[in-house]
């Protein structure tokens, strides 16, 4: 594994420079220069008997990502792959432009990159990148692949955290690294892959927290909480939630570790709040949180697009969406249908379907044991892919959507089906030995007579 890990990462470095020179090479500096904090951190964070596993693991799940946008760049496949990767990149250099003083507020464009829309996070982290570096969105979704390969080995310490199994933790991670949705959704200039790094890490900081006080996890953890709200605001609801009821609950029940999760809750809410984040978070959810907006969301993803769905369900009342639930969980978990594909980028998901229709079994798996086992541990990942499983069936009338945005609840769920598939391979090898050693007993039987 090292010495692939090494060999792609060279040729993949190699490729970036020389297929959109002098683009490519400032994007290459710009992901070794991101690369080595996270590799350093990672290092640090991950028992000495996996460091080097983590390490590779890093460079491979980076390399297959930088070869997907390689791929984007080359064949000018963004807006089939990611269109939003485009508004982005226009915004964001409108704004870098603003910032430089070479064009004014008035201009409509302008006003529109300024805006606080529902994009504005992704237009202004990327507006900090070129006002840097200059536009480049070849190196902005280089930075953003940075990020999706820094998830699996993230996911990877959050596991052990949650589990205290390493074959748990190194199984999470190696799917996350190679599963081609993670790949595909993380290597582009996408909100998604950025989302699910912040969700991972949100829960990872929880875990730490619930260890020990600590002020530099406390700030982390309200910075990433409040980069999910400028990215997605509701999850900002769903993981604010799952923060909070993990506090209230915990994983101790002694008077030191009560009081520990008591002040981190206050610390972290004040900060919040102080900060304008919660403000924010409450004037979006007014905006946009009402059944009946929800209900106008569902029915443009519905309607105007070649894979919606469900364009006869009404989520405009409380009735109609809890009768809209069942529908929009099955399309979540289980869709898109290789029955309703009607083009050819709709047949390539096939693969990555059957791979996830075939980890579902683990996760049931899994379920029954983080319930009978895991429950206090586990509960901000349950927590969180409930309500936002929840959610996205009520207003998601997409498969396209669905299949897009279902990682930020697939990067938990690979947890639990990691768990799963360790149960498994564990009842194997018990089987194994015990029909070694019935073999033995018969054969020594058999050397006595």
């Amino acid at each position: 594994m090292k010495s692939l890990a090494v060999v792609l990462s060279i040729l993949v470095a190699v490729a970036m420079v020389l297929v959109n020179y002098p683009n490519g090479a400032v994007s290459f500096f710009l992901v070794v220069i991101l690369s080595i904090p996270c590799i350093f951190i990672l290092h640090k964070l991950t028992p000495n008997q996996d460091k080097r596993f983590i390490v590779d693991l890093f460079l491979i799940a980076l390399s297959l990502r930088l070869l997907l946008g390689i791929a984007l760049e080359v064949l000018d496949l963004r807006m089939l792959a990611g269109g939003d990767a485009k508004g982005y990149d226009m915004l964001g250099s409108r704004i870098a432009e603003y910032w430089h003083g070479l064009v004014v507020y008035n201009d409509p464009l302008t006003r529109l990159a300024m805006e606080r829309n529902s994009n504005w996070g992704m237009n202004f982290l990327v507006a900090i990148l070129y006002y840097v570096i200059g536009p480049n969105i070849f190196a902005a979704q280089s930075a953003c692949a940075v990020f999706g390969a820094a998830t699996p080995p993230l996911a990877y310490l959050c596991s052990l955290k949650i589990f205290k199994n390493r074959d748990v933790a190194k199984y999470t991670a190696i799917a996350l690294a190679v599963v081609p949705a993670f790949i595909l959704w993380s290597g582009q200039l996408l909100k998604d892959g950025l989302i699910a790094f912040l969700l991972v890490l949100a829960i990872y900081l929880v875990m730490r927290l619930q260890e020990r006080f600590n002020w530099l996890d406390v700030v982390l953890l309200m910075g990433t909480m409040a980069g999910v709200m400028a990215l997605r605001f509701y999850i900002f609801y769903m993981i604010a939630a799952a923060v909070a009821g993990s506090f209230v609950v915990g994983s101790g029940t002694t008077n030191n570790s009560m009081f520990r999760r008591t002040a981190a809750l206050i610390v972290i809410a004040f900060g919040l709040t102080y900060f304008g984040v919660m403000r924010t978070a409450s004037l979006n959810l007014s905006e946009y949180g009402q059944l009946e907006r929800i209900q106008m969301t569902r029915d443009a993803l519905s309607r105007d697009a070649g894979s919606g769905f469900g364009d006869d369900i009404d989520v405009s009342t409380t009735g109609g969406a809890v009768m809209a639930m069942p529908v929009g969980l099955t399309y979540l978990m289980f869709s898109p249908f290789p029955w309703e594909f009607k083009s050819i980028h709709q047949f390539i998901t096939l693969p990555d379907l059957l791979i996830w229709w075939a980890t579902i079994p683990f996760i049931v798996m899994g379920l029954v044991y983080t319930f009978r086992y895991r429950l206090r541990d586990a509960l901000p990942i349950l927590l969180f892919v409930l309500m936002l499983s929840l959610a996205y069936s009520l207003f998601q009338g997409n498969t396209g959507m669905i299949y897009r945005q279902r990682i930020q609840i697939q990067v938990f769920l690979f947890m639990i089906a990691a768990v799963g598939w360790t149960l498994v391979k564990e009842r194997r090898e018990n089987r194994r030995i015990i029909q070694n050693e019935q073999a033995q007993l018969v054969h020594g039987s058999h050397l006595h007579t």
